[in-house]
């Protein structure tokens, strides 16, 4: 049998400055924001043009609908690698039902929005009733939803779409950005303050931190997971339909590369790829961050190639650090590894995952 001792762990451990600097949180990512902001100001002062900031918001706004369901899901212990594939078959869903289907505008986009609710219930119940690691069963979906995109389109756009749709979609209703922008601060708004201060996000918190213990206070974890992934899934429907919209057609090409920028923004903002840590604003955060690493390498005359080289790098770097911060919080730095690499559980740590 293993004893962990914890508490004396934790008191060999470095204190005072060394926890202040490795503790991510909203105020150090907002620091590191300012100071990428600056760098590449100084650089070249076009980076903080009207247009350049309005292009920014613009981009980063479909990603960041979705980062929002990523959020709650990673706070909650799992995580979707299926969102881009997913945003890209609801919206070729809608897009079908709105033309060749014959449907109404609102029942193609309620359709499109339904794909991706059942989508969500399918990976919740295949990672939590089967018991199959959500890296396996998402990665899996991610493939089945490419390959019904392709098996729908034959690799064609679909279009013209209802002249409804694309109203919406090329409407700029606040400062020259559109719909996406203002449903993005909408829903970060309101999942921050639902994380924070209702019972259900505490819920939430407490499923990620660590399962077994919510379970026994009598907290239905699989429930909140399962609710987790169709949020996660419907949002990533919403954000396809309103690149769709955009663009006038539903082409295969939406939602190419997602699931991996929202992944390492939501985790560059400090959300725990472990369970348990994080907050939508933080998510929030990390996603304008990365988005200013995009542009920025553009606006000073990178390749394009190195955005995703620099993307790579920094998402390295967060995890890197997000290890390292839960070690010297909860004393973790010597337990050994169990299957699939997850660590043994700490005794009296309720931010552990289970």
């Amino acid at each position: 049998m293993v004893e962990y001792e914890t508490g004396a762990i934790a008191r060999r451990l470095p204190q005072g400055a060394m926890r202040r600097i490795f503790a991510v949180s909203e105020a150090g990512i907002l620091l590191s924001l300012v100071a990428l902001v600056g760098t590449f100001y100084a650089l070249n002062p076009a980076f903080l043009s009207g247009a350049n900031i309005r292009a920014m918001l613009g981009a980063m706004s479909f990603v960041t609908i979705i980062a929002v369901g990523q959020t709650l899901l990673l706070v909650g212990g799992e995580f979707d690698l299926s969102v881009g594939s997913v945003a890209g078959l609801c919206s070729i869903i809608s897009a079908w039902l709105m033309t060749k289907g014959h449907v109404s505008t609102p029942v193609g986009i309620l359709g499109g929005l339904g794909a991706g609710a059942a989508i969500g219930l399918i990976n919740g119940l295949v990672v939590v009733r089967l018991g199959i690691p959500a890296f396996i069963a998402t990665l899996g979906m991610l493939y089945a939803a490419q390959g019904f995109t392709l098996l729908i389109t034959n690799g064609y756009p679909i279009y013209p779409l209802p002249d409804a749709v694309n109203e919406i979609g090329q409407a700029s209703p606040v400062l020259g950005l559109g719909w996406s922008f203002v449903l993005m601060i909408v829903l970060v708004v309101a999942a921050d303050v639902f994380l924070r201060r209702t019972a259900i996000g505490r819920n939430l918190y407490a499923t990620g931190g660590n399962k077994e213990i919510a379970r026994l206070v009598g907290i239905n974890t699989n429930a909140y997971k399962i609710a987790a992934f169709m949020l996660t899934a419907t949002l990533a429907a919403l954000a396809g339909m309103l690149v769709m919209g955009s663009l006038g057609s539903a082409t295969t090409s939406i939602g190419s590369g997602w699931e991996l920028l929202v992944i390492a923004g939501v985790v560059i903002g400090g959300v725990s790829l472990f369970g348990g840590v994080g907050t939508v604003l933080a998510g929030f955060v990390g996603m304008l961050l990365l988005q200013i690493v995009q542009s920025g390498l553009v606006v000073v005359g990178v390749s394009p190639n190195w955005q995703t080289v620099a993307i790579g790098v920094i998402m390295i770097l967060a995890v890197g650090l997000d290890l390292f911060r839960r070690k010297l919080s909860t004393g973790t730095a010597t337990r050994p590894r169990l299957l699939w690499g997850r660590r043994a559980p700490a005794a009296g740590s309720w931010r552990t995952r289970a």
